[in-house]
Parts: C-alpha cells; sequence; structure tokens
C-alpha cells in the first residue's frame, strides 16, 4: 500500500487543529492508501501544544514535531517535508483556507504519472485589496524571474518522493520553496481551486514575514534590480553631466542676466540621494540572501517529537 505524507506547520492555531484533523481523517479513510500527517508546531504560545498532544493520543496517523522556538514560515514547512516518509508528500496550511478535500484530486494526477500536482488559487473570499496585490506580486516576478515561476501558487500541492529527495539534497538554509518547485522544472499537473476565508482566528502573516517572502522571490530568482541600478545610475550620471554643460553653456553666455540659485541644486541632490539610499537596499537585500546561505544554519531545532 503506498503511502502518503501529508505536512501541516502551525503557530497559535488552537480554533483549527481539530477540524484540521477530522477533515483530513475524514478524506483519508475514503482512499485505499497509508498515510501520516505531520504536524510541526512553531513554539506556540496559546493551546496549540495541548491540543496536538491530545490529538496525537488518539491518532496513532498524527505525528508532531515541538520546535524549540519560531523558526518562521519558511524554514519551519520545509523542515517538515524532509521528514516525510511517504511515497508523496502533499504540503498545506493549518488555517484550513488550503481545503483538505482537494487531496483526492491531487492523489489522482500523482497516480496518472505527474511528480508534482500543484493547487492553483484561481479566486479567493480573502479581501479584494489582498488577492490583487498578491496576483500583482506573482506576475511581476514571473516576468522578471530567470525561472518560469507560478502564479498564485502558495505551496499547496503534492510531490513524488524522487522531488523531496532532491529538495533534500540541495541542503538550503532559507529556501523559496514556490521557486524551488518550478526551479525543478517536473512537469507538472495544476488543480483551480477556490480559497476559501478563514473562519477562526486572525492571520500569523504580518508586512514583515509578507516582505520577508516577497524579497526572498526577488533576490532568489531575478537579478533584474541590480542590473536597473546599474543602468539607472548610468543614465542619471548622464543627465546630469548634460543638464551641468547647458547650465555651465548658458551662463558663460549670459554671466550678468543668468542667475542660478541653489532650489535645483537642492532638489537634486536630494533626488540622487533617495535614489542611492534605495539601490542601496536592493543591494543590501542580496548581501543579506548571501549571508544567510553562507551561514549554514539548521532549519530548526526540534525540541520534541510524538508518535515517530
Amino acid at each position: 500500500m503506498k503511502k502518503i505524507s501529508i505536512i501541516t506547520p502551525c503557530f497559535n492555531e488552537e480554533e483549527n487543529l481539530e477540524e484540521l484533523h477530522e477533515r483530513i481523517c475524514s478524506v483519508m479513510s475514503a482512499l485505499q492508501y497509508d498515510y501520516e500527517h505531520i504536524l510541526i508546531d512553531n513554539a506556540s504560545t496559546d493551546r496549540t501544544r495541548e491540543i496536538l498532544r491530545k490529538l496525537a493520543s488518539t491518532d496513532k496517523h498524527l505525528k508532531v514535531i515541538f520546535n524549540t522556538r519560531n523558526f518562521g514560515h519558511i524554514r519551519s514547512p520545509y523542515y517538515a517535508i524532509l521528514q516525510a516518509t511517504g511515497d508523496a508528500v502533499v504540503g498545506m496550511a493549518s488555517d484550513l483556507q488550503d481545503p483538505p478535500e482537494r487531496l483526492p484530486d491531487f492523489i489522482r494526477k500523482w497516480e496518472e504519472g505527474y511528480k508534482v500536482v500543484i493547487g492553483i488559487k484561481k479566486k479567493s473570499e480573502e479581501p479584494g485589496i489582498f488577492f490583487f496585490f498578491r496576483s500583482l506580486y506573482y506576475r511581476m516576478l514571473r516576468k522578471l524571474s530567470d525561472v518560469p515561476l507560478i502564479d498564485n501558487f502558495t505551496g499547496f500541492g503534492l510531490y513524488d518522493r524522487q522531488v523531496v529527495e532532491i529538495l533534500r539534497s540541495l541542503d538550503d538554509p532559507y529556501p523559496y520553496f514556490r521557486g524551488l518547485i518550478a526551479d525543478l522544472g517536473f512537469e507538472r499537473a495544476e488543480i483551480e481551486f477556490e480559497q476559501p476565508r478563514r473562519k477562526r482566528g486572525i492571520s500569523k502573516n504580518n508586512f514583515y514575514t509578507l516582505y520577508d517572502l516577497a524579497m526572498l522571490g526577488v533576490t532568489g530568482y531575478t537579478k533584474v534590480p541590480l542590473r536597473l541600478a546599474t543602468m539607472f545610475g548610468f543614465i542619471a550620471s548622464l543627465t546630469s553631466f548634460l543638464i551641468g554643460l547647458v547650465y555651465l553653456i548658458y551662463k558663460l553666455l549670459f554671466w550678468f542676466q543668468f542667475s542660478l540659485g541653489s532650489a535645483p541644486i537642492v532638489i537634486g541632490l536630494f533626488f540622487i540621494g533617495s535614489v542611492q539610499l534605495f539601490f542601496l537596499g536592493i543591494v543590501g537585500e542580496y548581501i543579506g540572501a548571501i549571508y544567510t546561505q553562507v551561514m549554514k544554519r539548521p532549519l530548526v531545532i526540534e525540541k520534541e517529537r510524538i508518535n515517530f
């Protein structure tokens, strides 16, 4: 009997865990597969750990990893995928916005021979402005990237053991998972779904975590911002030289009638200064990404395992 591993990261999801567990059990009981459900907890501060212990005591399919601290929304899920032992691994969120009822569709496509089956979020019940900006970001990154990235793909999908073994061999300490799946180049099946609104609790993503994810995609898969900095610097230098030359000629021809004043100088200084700071920040993001790769810190540190 083939085995399916379901990976679910969580942080302060006490209100959703019991329903998530119930729905996954219901779906998998109707399928002819062995399975394990690995829930990795990122040092929750609510009743999440208590609930996980209770669920794991009654269901041996449920395996739990408790981290020593919150290692973030990028490292923890990736680490859990690498702990899976199934013939295929399914990654999904714990907030019920990735519907477990799509699992049979993923498995069916996998049985047809696809090594990668991903969920594409075509519609969402989240506020329209958020969905718009997310979609805009995906489209922009795809156009700038050296790799054909996937629009509206959040990581929700099924990955064959062969794909997981390749991910395990990469030894990436801070991976952009969505980009990695596209970069590997496996033929994939796409399953469209409508993302439901979060029923309970609030999203744990804030501006910083979203910005971190966005910049990870930019620094990992495109050099366009660095090249823009070079081209813009050249254009600005050439423009400044031509403007200065025009001012010089005009001053020489109309020495007593033409007064330069300080306004153009002040405006020019502020403009050049702001452009330099912006592109210095871009360069800093790339250097930070290199620093993270060089440090080779572990993805997470485990505190405890249950049912492994």
